[in-house]
């Protein structure tokens, strides 16, 4: 119960702070806009429908990279020292993640909606899509919030977060991209069973890894 409370007060913490600031939102959203604007400047037509899907996760995937990786980077030690004595670490982590993984998902559905809109082009079995959104949002997010935990606590934390991301990332976004194709070609759901399960066995396996890991981080 108290562990839950912990959860609910960090959780709100962040909203509050983002609500007041916006400084992630409003960096996240000009990026994506602006990415989504130049590419139709760029193709101004995309009949290559594999090159529309791989150009929406390669958006996504930086959009969620200049996001979610500064959960912890960007935090002052004064903050750190503060939330280390109020909570546990794995209420810290779970919160961050959570955080990530809500004000993921609404960026991803408002990007998903500029990029149908600009390019005029929506998936055959678009509930398909958008289910491969999600779990795209809640993969990077799980991913990149572990990633910025463990960069935080080394010199470096930049460069240390695109090493430590790459071999994360890159098994992800082959089955996602393999996932969103599925319901781009209009294929049968049941195909894509294997892809979604193994995307929901990721978060889970990241989930308990940060758990298991951040306490023993938070500590040096």
């Amino acid at each position: 119960m108290q562990f839950a409370k912990e959860v609910k007060h960090l959780l709100y913490k962040e909203i509050l702070l983002e609500w007041r600031s916006k400084y992630a939102i409003n960096g996240i959203l000009l990026y994506v806009v602006s990415t989504i604007f130049v590419c139709f400047i760029s193709f101004v037509t995309m009949e290559n429908k594999i090159t529309w899907n791989a150009l929406f996760w390669i958006i996504m995937l930086f959009a969620s990279i200049n996001g979610v990786s500064k959960s912890f980077l960007q935090e002052s030690k004064g903050r750190q020292l503060y939330n280390y004595i109020i909570a546990s670490p794995a209420a810290i982590i779970l919160a961050k993640t959570i955080y990530n993984i809500l004000m993921m998902v609404i960026l991803s559905t408002i990007a998903l909606g500029v990029y149908i809109v600009v390019f005029s082009y929506s998936p055959p079995d678009f509930l398909l899509f958008y289910i491969a959104v999600i779990l795209g949002s809640l993969s990077f997010s799980t991913i990149f919030t572990m990633v910025s935990a463990i960069a935080t606590k080394a010199g470096n934390g930049g460069m240390l977060m695109a090493v430590l991301s790459f071999p994360l990332i890159i098994p992800v976004l082959i089955v996602l991209i393999k996932l969103s194709k599925n319901a781009i070609d209009g294929l049968d759901r049941s195909v894509s069973l294997d892809e979604i399960g193994i995307l929901l066995l990721i978060n889970v396996m990241t989930v308990t890894a940060s758990l298991i890991l951040f306490p023993y981080l938070w500590k040096d």
